[in-house]
């Protein structure tokens, strides 16, 4: 049966004011004029969140299946119809741990795949990284845990000037999982090297990264720079300045650049005292930091907070929709199948009203209660 929700629709060309969508099962099939209708609800893509490590008082970061579960649901009330769970640095037990725990949920489609944020990241950048588990890539971590995962592995965030990094570069690659860039003391020629070995994502560009240097441009310039680069931005206004914001995105442009939450488990929750990877983590005035050293430790936005925040930083609508849904689909490899309002993609939506607060979320062509 066709069913049909009208409204002012963002499309991957741009607006259509008086616009329809239409779905019959779990896929869109028709995006069109529908010239009786007057201005209505924005209808945008549902969103898609490659980098998040929980919400709603729950945690991806232990392995658990049943939090995994409830931190999707959550961030799903907020329109991500596709997220990744995002670990952080840890023992490779656990690592193997979450990987078989999470594999089902992957099958299932509550989750779109695992994204390691870490450990083989950089000591001197490792932010709200637990330092005891940081080491050098290791291919034959990486190659157990993609056997395991069976496909659920989606992308591996790691240090280019470790040891080690560009053959996992290569390994990830050949096994299509995406290779990341972050928390990295790495120079402009050492990310260069990791792009052509393949790096295809800047993970929250800026954060946990040498900085910019007009005599060393570091990894920010090289990531900026490389064609082939979609650049992870925390529009939060704590992550970054909107100043940054605006200039990476004008920089990159929406078709490169994605916004993300870095999401932990006190999204949507009161301030007080969390954790995040074993590391005790104090939110106050929703900012969440380690209680050991105040380094930024994730964030507490929701996509459709980040959606909010950007444009009322001056991105337009039309661009702050490609960088919640359409690019971060095609950075991780989904974009034939969500991220975009058209034709035969999964029938994800989300209706939002003038001040782009959620009304409805559509995911698989079903509304969420």
């Amino acid at each position: 049966m066709t069913v049909r929700v009208n409204g002012r629709v963002v499309t991957p060309t741009g607006v259509v004011r008086q616009g329809c969508v239409e779905w019959d099962g779990d896929r869109i099939t028709a995006v069109a004029e529908y010239p009786s209708v007057r201005d209505g609800h924005w209808i945008l893509p549902g969103f898609v969140d490659m980098h998040t490590h929980g919400g709603g008082g729950h945690t991806f970061t232990t392995g658990d299946a049943d939090e995994a579960r409830k931190a999707a649901d959550f961030h799903l009330s907020h329109g991500t119809t596709t997220l990744l769970a995002s670990l952080v640095s840890a023992p490779f037990p656990l690592m193997r741990t979450a990987t078989e725990a999470f594999a089902p949920l992957v099958d299932e489609g509550v989750l779109a795949g695992v994204h390691f944020e870490g450990p083989y990241l950089s000591a001197a950048r490792c932010g709200a990284q637990n330092p005891e588990y940081l080491r050098d890539p290791s291919t034959d971590e990486l190659t157990e845990l993609i056997k395991l995962g069976r496909g659920a592995i989606r992308m591996v965030t790691l240090a280019p000037e470790r040891d080690g990094a560009l053959e996992a570069i290569k390994l990830l690659t050949a096994q299509r999982v995406v290779a990341a860039v972050g928390h990295t003391d790495a120079t402009y020629e050492q990310t260069r090297a990791a792009v052509a070995a393949g790096a295809s994502v800047g993970t929250h560009l800026f954060n946990g990264m040498r900085p910019v240097h007009h005599r060393e441009p570091g990894p920010v310039v090289a990531l900026l720079d490389a064609p082939t680069v979609i650049c992870e931005l925390v529009a939060d206004g704590v992550h970054l300045h909107d100043g940054m914001l605006t200039f990476a995105t004008a920089t990159a442009g929406p078709d490169r650049a994605a916004l993300i939450t870095d999401a932990m488990a006190a999204a949507g929750m009161p301030d007080g005292e969390y954790e995040l990877g074993g590391q005790a983590v104090t939110v106050a005035d929703g900012v969440a930091r380690l209680a050991r050293d105040g380094a930024i430790a994730g964030s507490t936005l929701t996509m459709d907070a980040a959606l909010r925040h950007a444009v009322n930083a001056g991105i337009p609508i039309a661009d702050a929709a490609r960088m919640v849904a359409t690019t971060p689909a095609r950075a991780i490899g989904l974009g034939d199948r969500v991220g975009s309002l058209q034709v035969g993609l999964r029938a994800d939506l989300v209706v939002l009203d003038d001040d782009l607060n959620v009304v409805r979320v559509l995911r698989g062509g079903s509304w969420v209660e």
